[in-house]
């Protein structure tokens, strides 16, 4: 741990330090400690900054040059996944099974990793901001059954994604879908996907400079929107309706 990594006051209000000072290596590391108190977590993502980090080690703080984000009107649903959403019968929901999407993200396999860095205190951390109305998940349900996934925090108008996972093929690319048509009905431009993967690139994710993610987040997160649960704006939506073109 570098010396010169900057240690967060106890109090859960204290500001962050500017994102411009994360070190290039580790890409985006900020800072280290604090807690994950609703008020702490709620200032991170309004300052363009989450937490990530393993079991056994403190909580850090991170804020990456660039930044992957998804455009809402521009998330890719390939053919294959438009055939198989044509006939699956899925339903997409928000709202409904939070913490069942956090314990399957979390016991989720993850290529290069053998553990999980949604540790216990951040499953209970985002359950707390869920309760309170910020933190939301789009389900893909199967009947009765969940088969995929996504998870994040909401400040204004805009989203931060956190994690989703598949129980079925696809599963997680509907639930990506479905959220991104949901924000992009509502005016909100952006969803944030933190850092570079393969699969979200295929997806349609780009990278964008800090400093403009920053400005674009400054402004949206300012705007003010409703509180609460997703369930009843979203309803029951049949997942077909993601295979047909925009």
């Amino acid at each position: 741990m570098p010396m010169h990594l900057h240690r967060l006051a106890p109090d859960p209000g204290a500001p962050f330090p500017d994102p411009a000072f994360a070190l290039r290596e580790p890409d985006g590391l900020l800072a280290v400690g604090g807690d994950l108190s609703p008020t702490r977590l709620l200032n991170a993502y309004r300052a363009g900054i989450f937490p990530w980090y393993s079991a056994g080690q403190p909580i850090l703080w991170w804020s990456p040059d660039p930044r992957m984000v998804f455009r809402t009107d521009a998330v890719r649903v390939g053919s294959r996944l438009r055939r198989q959403l044509r006939g699956s019968g899925w339903t997409v929901r928000a709202d409904t099974a939070f913490d069942a999407v956090v314990q399957a993200c979390a016991r989720a396999p993850r290529v290069g990793q053998s553990g999980t860095w949604i540790t216990p205190d951040m499953a209970s951390a985002y359950g707390a901001l869920h309760r309170l109305g910020h933190a939301h998940s789009v389900e893909v349900f199967d009947g009765d059954s969940l088969v995929g996934g996504i998870y994040g925090v909401a400040v204004g108008r805009m989203f931060f994604g956190e994690s989703m996972f598949s129980a079925r093929s696809g599963g997680s690319k509907a639930a990506l879908a479905g959220l991104a048509g949901l924000l992009f009905e509502w005016g909100w431009p952006l969803l944030d996907a933190q850092v570079e993967n393969a699969h979200l690139v295929r997806m349609g994710a780009q990278a964008m400079d800090r400093r403009e993610f920053l400005s674009t987040v400054e402004a949206l997160v300012a705007q003010t929107c409703a509180v609460g649960p997703w369930t009843s704006a979203c309803g029951d939506r049949p997942a077909s309706h993601l295979a047909a073109p925009r």
